[in-house]
């Protein structure tokens, strides 16, 4: 284990490498200067020449280029354009509030799309599977932005203004106005509030995904001489279900972690912005609006390399799930 585990490390580093130069090359070459959006009109040509020679942008593409992999190695992602912070203190200022949104909404997919899939499996055929499958393939037929509207119109607009419910959610931000007012447990209470709605605009898609594909896995697995045999030695229902199908059942959903953290990463640029969540999505959408070349290369090759982590965990998660599966 500790060597394949080492092989895919080594493995992984040509790869995150060879991300980072093309993430660096597409935006390097994109039109438009950084420079002309932080300087105002009537300047002089010797201005915005010391302006370029500031930021390093009066340099060939190729230099720049070596310089940004040799400081990225040592942890250095540059200077902000914008925000007039080395950028790893601005992504540190953002990268908690993506992971605990992103952490929230695979926790919900793979939970609830585990046990309704489990349920369907169980229940082929009958009017819960029917309902529970239309009902699925709605949410996943949506696309996360445009849930994220209906769920601002209905769960928070028209519950607390049009029909007058007690129970509403806010719409955007991570906190209340009167945050810094409230008792420990009501600062918990409204950081759960306003994580609601994000995190159900991203888990609802992928939790229909999951519970799709853990119905065919389960009816494949529920049909197999040891689950039969389970039954015939009069073990309970639960028992044949959770203990002995369930875990075989799991070794193609682990293979969705890897394939859905892409999916999550970007679906977080979406709601971020739409929900005015301060996280790395909201963050890089407004980098690439304002040209902040070294914000948008850092976030970019961050997500990039959470994607190649993901598909390693997946595979050593296949170990745990499996103990006849042993990585030599």
């Amino acid at each position: 284990m500790t060597q394949y585990v080492l092989r895919r490390l080594l493995g992984a580093i040509p790869l995150v490498l060879g991300i980072a130069t093309i993430i660096f090359f597409l935006v390097n070459l994109a039109p438009g200067d950084p420079t002309l959006l932080l300087l105002s009109p009537g300047v002089t040509d010797e201005v915005i020449q010391q302006m370029r020679e500031n930021f390093g942008l009066d340099q060939p593409v190729h230099i720049r280029y070596v310089k940004w992999i040799g400081a990225m190695l040592t942890g250095d992602f540059g200077y902000s354009f914008t925000h007039s912070r080395p950028v790893a203190d601005v992504l540190m200022d953002f990268l908690p509030n993506t992971l605990i949104l992103s952490a929230s909404a695979l926790l919900v997919a793979f939970l609830f799309g585990i046990v309704l899939g489990t349920i369907q499996a169980v229940r082929q055929y009958s009017a819960m599977d029917s309902s529970l499958s239309v009902v699925l393939l709605f949410f996943y037929s949506m696309p996360s932005f445009w849930l994220a509207l209906m769920l601002i119109l209905t769960m928070s607009l028209y519950a607390r203004n049009v029909w007058g419910l007690p129970i509403y959610f806010p719409a955007s931000g991570m906190m209340s106005t009167d945050y810094e007012f409230l008792s420990a447990g009501g600062k918990l209470v409204d950081r759960v509030k306003h994580l609601v709605l994000p995190t159900l605009s991203l888990a609802l898609v992928l939790m229909a995904g999951i519970a799709r594909y853990m119905r065919g896995s389960m009816l494949e697995v529920v049909r197999q001489d040891f689950v039969r045999t389970a039954h015939a030695k009069g073990l309970p229902e639960r028992t044949v279900v959770f203990k002995h199908a369930l875990r075989n059942a799991l070794l193609p959903i682990i293979t969705l972690v890897g394939l859905y953290i892409p999916f999550l990463f970007s679906g977080t640029v979406f709601i971020e912005t739409i929900f005015a969540w301060p996280g790395m999505g909201r963050l890089i959408v407004e980098a690439i609006f304002q040209r902040d070349y070294p914000v948008v290369m850092a976030g970019a090759f961050f997500f990039a390399t959470m994607v190649v982590v993901a598909n390693l965990v997946a595979d050593l998660l296949y170990a745990v799930v499996d103990p006849r599966i042993r990585y030599e």
